[in-house]
């Protein structure tokens, strides 16, 4: 594979091509990052490991020129270097592929893909041919069909996914930073992206690759670098370790057990029936029901409908037809606000676009969904929005300086848990949670489920919508399997196992236990 434009292949693979020393880097209130030391060599992919919080990602964004380090040295190709934004590094050949979707929703993919770097008929007019001919190249090594043309805006989450990582891809980089990119991605998705990795690794370029999915890292990484709260633990090749060795020295502490044990017992008492919901093209002759204190799993392949459901009981999709009944009585849901003001609550797997407001502090965000709570005569009483907000951080242990912090400086776990401080301010008596550990460390996953099963104690529903079989398996009481926008069937989790997940969720089940009991 050639490397146009940054001479990978003229060093021999393993020589190193960058180094940081002594990385330190302060926010106001919050040291991210002290005295952290690190290399890549060509040809390696090299994992950074360490709970949300521990400052990989903020390592990562210093390399990119996105962060400037407050102290420390940059070592790349041999010379000491300074990077004052993301288009220096670039331009130097080094890419990243963020956690958080970077993309221009109403751009088209091509356009994104190359956005600031298009193709150009005498430096004047952009190339469109060759703008969908370059961008076509780049989807089609992820084995992507979607159409260049096609508007972002449109695309689910794990598309979008692979449209940065497609813009990654075309920039030929040296350097390559992967922060979280298999989130969202189904297993034949890793393993093309995977696939890619290998070859990419055979061209010499140094990955450095940023994953909570330690038992996937076994296939592609060759070291890892473990932090923790900031600070530098180890570096050892990735073979030498166990994932319980990376997960004792990621946490500083004996993790042997994944999910809490369960206080929550449903009881016959249904909070929601769901009967016949149908919206055309997407799924149809939806039947459910969701009893007091029960998690109720959503279970499928990607695109069998369960977000798609999920979203049209919110109110934040039409349906054509079917019933809604909560706490004993229908009800005619046509907006979010609606939903909201009869008790439901949705954590949508996208929360920096629907679920917070990242550039406001926690505080404003814990009270964003009942500011009546926190009003006087039209007029936000900020003590009081103050001391709600403290309230929730310190029920929940998020880890912020103060709720004044801005909500976009804090780790992926903790915004998490300022979304169902939100809804828990609001009172809200069924929550759906939708992929609510994507992108989260194990500690903190472990936390959240401690929460969903404290909330279902409490005599709150859950839904909880996920792609990783074990977490269902792990939390729920019973599941619901979705295949092609039906319900195949509704499991007792304790009786069920994967295999037999799978075998509703790609349809083949010859028989579907009852649906709505």
């Amino acid at each position: 594979m050639a490397r146009a434009g940054h001479g990978v292949g003229a060093a021999p693979a393993g020589e190193t091509i960058l180094q940081l020393q002594d990385i330190t880097k302060e926010f106001p209130g919050v040291k991210a990052l002290g005295g952290v030391s690190f290399d890549l060599r060509r040809g390696e992919v090299h994992a950074v490991c360490g709970e949300n919080g521990a400052g990989k990602s903020t390592l990562m964004k210093i390399i990119s020129g996105l962060y400037q380090p407050t102290s420390g040295r940059i070592i790349y190709k041999g010379e000491e270097r300074h990077f004052a934004s993301t288009t220096e590094s670039e331009a130097a050949g080094i890419a990243i592929i963020h956690q958080e979707l970077n993309l221009v929703p109403h751009l088209s993919i091509a356009e994104n893909i190359y956005l600031a770097r298009e193709p150009r008929v005498a430096g004047l007019f952009v190339d469109r041919a060759k703008l969908r001919r370059d961008a076509r190249a780049c989807l089609d090594r992820l084995g992507l069909s979607l159409d260049p043309d096609t508007q972002v805006r449109g695309l689910s989450v794990a598309q979008c996914q692979m449209v940065e990582i497609a813009k990654a891809l075309s920039l030929n980089a040296e350097v390559l930073i992967m922060d979280e990119p298999t989130s969202s991605l189904t297993e034949s998705e890793t393993a093309v992206l995977f696939d890619v990795i290998r070859d990419l690794k055979a061209s010499g370029v140094g990955i450095v690759y940023i994953s909570h999915r330690l038992d996937e890292m076994a296939e592609i990484v060759d070291r890892v670098t473990i932090l923790r709260d900031g600070r530098y633990v180890s570096t050892d090749d990735f073979a030498s370790l166990t994932v319980d060795d990376i997960v004792a020295r990621m946490v500083g502490r004996s993790l042997e057990e994944k999910f809490p044990d369960r206080i929550s017992v449903p009881t016959e008492d249904v909070l929601m029936r769901v009967e016949g919901l149908t919206r055309a093209g997407v799924f149809r002759d939806i039947d459910f029901t969701l009893r007091r204190g029960e998690i109720l799993g959503f279970a499928g392949l990607m695109g069998a409908g369960r977000t798609e459901v999920a979203r049209a009981i919110f109110g934040a999709d039409p349906l054509d037809s079917g019933t809604v009944e909560l706490f004993g009585r229908k009800v005619s849901i046509q907006s979010p606000q609606d939903a909201i003001r009869e008790g439901l609550a949705y954590l949508s797997e996208d929360r920096k676009s629907h679920g917070l407001a990242v550039k406001m502090p926690v505080a404003a965000n814990m009270t964003l969904a009942h500011l009546d709570g926190v009003s006087k005569g039209g007029f936000i009483d900020f003590p009081e929005e103050e001391k709600v907000a403290q309230r929730y951080v310190d029920l929940l242990s998020i880890r912020t300086p103060s709720v004044h912090q801005v909500t976009r400086l804090l780790s992926g776990g903790n915004q998490q848990k300022i979304i169902i401080g939100k809804w828990l301010f609001r009172q809200s008596r069924i929550l759906f949670f939708d992929e609510p550990t994507r992108g989260i460390d194990v500690g903190a996953k472990f936390q959240i489920y401690k929460i969903m099963d404290e909330l279902a104690s409490q005599g709150i529903g859950v839904i909880l919508i996920s792609s990783e079989l074990p977490e269902i398996l792990g939390l729920t009481d019973r599941v619901a399997v979705f295949h092609e926008g039906r319900i195949t069937g509704v499991l007792e989790t304790k009786q069920t196992s994967q295999e037999e997940i799978m075998h509703y969720a790609s349809g083949h089940a010859r028989r579907a236990p009852s649906l709505a009991h």
